[in-house]
């Protein structure tokens, strides 16, 4: 098992998210998640929407991250998403009316429904949720 830690660094357009030291990585990668650990061979892919989450000694931090771009080096990661939020940070009351909006205009069909649209609010929605709710599990 590799030992040490990797520099972890996340950026939106707005702010600073993370600046840390860090164990592990698990990150939404275009084709899937990426699990990183210190002296990963470098890679550059696409972020999705998904969880990232990363460990600093026996515990894990979230959050939801949504599109941009990851280069891992072995003994950095840069995160440039266009967003990003930690579990203490999301809206559940928000996240659930997004996730029941969603659901309304999916089961609800017509021509005027972009489809693609409302399943990508739907998968925001969604791991928002799944974020916030990790963020307060003591076992995470």
């Amino acid at each position: 098992m590799a030992t040490g830690t990797i520099e972890l660094t996340l950026v939106t357009p707005e702010r600073l998210l993370v600046r840390e030291q860090v164990e592990e990585l698990q990150i939404p990668g275009a084709e899937g998640y990426l699990g990183v650990l210190p002296g990963h061979a470098p890679l550059f892919s696409e972020l999705k929407v998904g969880e990232l989450g990363y460990r600093i000694a026996d515990r894990w931090f979230w959050l939801s991250v949504a599109w941009g771009f990851v280069e891992v080096l072995p003994n950095q990661v840069r995160i440039l998403a266009e967003t990003a939020e930690r579990a203490s940070e999301i809206d559940v009351e928000r996240a659930t009316r997004a996730r029941d909006r969603a659901e309304e205009r999916i089961s609800k069909g017509g021509n005027d429904i972009d489809y693609k649209r409302a399943l990508v609010a739907l998968e925001r929605a969604l791991i928002r949720l799944q974020v916030s709710q990790k963020g307060r599990d003591p076992a995470s």
